[in-house]
């Protein structure tokens, strides 16, 4: 049996890892999020979730595949064949859906990244009548875009973990980084980016309890850490086993927050100074058509801006089509993996099989986009994700070798604030979660 795939450094497994996490969840959902729900009372609960939550989930993930070195199917069935090996493989299969399901509607979102990033350049070029094209919401241009993005996200995973993955990850992170603070230096220096700042930063803590701010802290920070499909499960099976994980998860953890804080201080800012130009873009103190309203209301802001808003806008979605691409390699790879190694299928068709699959998702969604759109996002971001993390945490903490995996790992290796962080993700992190499917219960 050839050798598997996997990443030749620490830096290069986090910086994949993050590249997975860090994506329009972080740079296009998380401002939208946190100005539909009190700006900084949005930030102070998705801090506490995250911590809370978030990291635990994603720490389970990525120990369960590590530990199995095998692709996410097979890990869990691997995790549960001591109780229960066809419910372990059946949720894993269900990762495989969930990162389907992902993939079905990010292909879309960053085929307009994709097609606004052009259509600034064509602007400057001179070309406004294929600017105008690219810049409007049409069927016809997902339908161009969409395909354009899978096949993107298809010749990296091809070419396989290290040679595909952990080399693009590494040159498209610090590009992401480096822009994303640039374009933030730019905005706060314009008319209004002060109100956006305060209203972001400065928390009203008598929203902290609202359940819709919860739920959506909540489906976010899984969504942003690209928890409960799987990606981060079979980017840790790449990794060499018990290599300081904590400390690696933990360094995920810190860059993802870091760019949805980032983010915010880039975009709602940026709300607020086209607010002051004039543009109308609260309603109710929500966002006049919330995610699309950055297609609206921004390009409109940079177009008033002359050519260095060009420039900008430009810049600012090819920022959002690098996070975009990001996050679709460790999607895509769940399925290519499975099919891999379960299937015997080359890496090369494994990968096309499954964009072909993705695309005729994703056109069934552009087709009854107005019906399948949102409820496809709203099931896996605050459903699917979310019932996944707390099947991890019962797999580590309760079934896994008819107990509780890292205890034992503790006692193992003497490591003794593993037992009681397997006590945390045994006990208190199941309880957590149920009590914020209660609040979805009553919202």
């Amino acid at each position: 049996m050839a050798l598997r795939d996997s990443f030749h450094s620490r830096i290069g497994f986090v910086l994949a890892a993050a590249g997975s996490a860090i994506g329009l969840g972080n740079i296009w959902g998380f401002p939208t999020n946190a100005a539909n729900n009190g700006g900084g009372a949005f930030l102070f609960v998705y801090l506490i979730v995250t911590f809370l939550l978030a990291l635990p989930a994603l720490y389970a993930e990525i120990y369960i595949g590590n530990q199995a070195q095998k692709n996410p199917v097979s890990a869990l069935g691997e995790a549960c064949q001591d109780k229960m090996p066809k419910v372990g493989r059946f949720a894993g299969k269900i990762g495989l859906v969930g990162a389907m399901m992902m993939l079905s509607f990010y292909t879309i979102v960053a085929g307009w990244m994709l097609s606004h990033a052009l259509s600034g350049i064509s602007a400057l070029a001179g070309m406004n009548e294929i600017s105008a094209w690219l810049a409007s919401d049409s069927t016809l241009r997902n339908i161009v875009f969409t395909p354009i993005f899978i096949i993107l996200g298809a010749l990296i995973i091809h070419q396989g973990v290290h040679k595909g993955i952990e080399k693009w990850s590494s040159r498209l992170m610090p590009i992401l980084l480096v822009m994303l603070i640039c374009l933030i230096g730019y905005i706060l220096q314009q008319d209004g980016a002060s109100e956006g700042l305060k209203q972001y930063l400065i928390p009203d803590f008598s929203r902290i309890t609202e359940p819709k701010l919860v739920i959506s802290a909540m489906g976010q920070a899984f969504f942003s850490l690209s928890i409960g499909v799987g990606g981060m499960m079979i980017y840790g099976s790449y990794m060499e086993k018990d290599k300081d994980l904590g400390k690696l998860v933990l360094s995920i953890g810190a860059l993802d927050t870091l760019i949805a804080f980032l983010a915010g201080l880039l975009i709602i800012p940026a709300l607020y100074v086209a607010k002051h130009a004039g543009q109308e873009v609260f309603a109710g103190g929500d966002l006049i058509g919330e995610g699309q309203l950055i297609f609206n209301i921004l390009p409109t802001l940079f177009n008033s801006m002359g050519d260095i808003g060009l420039v900008v806008s430009s810049a600012f979605f090819a920022l959002l089509s690098i996070a975009a691409l990001t996050s679709t390699i460790s999607s895509t790879e769940v399925p290519v993996s499975y099919l891999v190694e379960e299937k015997s299928l080359s890496r090369t068709k494994a990968t096309w099989l499954v964009s072909a699959i993705v695309l005729v998702a994703s056109m069934t969604l552009v087709a009854f986009f107005d019906v399948l759109f949102g409820l496809v996002i709203r099931g896996l971001t605050t459903i699917l994700q979310p019932l996944s993390c707390l099947f991890y945490f019962i797999v580590v903490g309760w079934i896994w070798q008819r107990g509780n995996k890292l205890k034992d790992h503790a006692v193992l290796n003497q490591r003794p604030w593993l037992k009681y962080w397997g006590y945390y993700l045994q006990y208190v992190c199941p309880v957590l979660l149920l009590l914020v499917f209660y609040n979805v219960a009553l919202a």
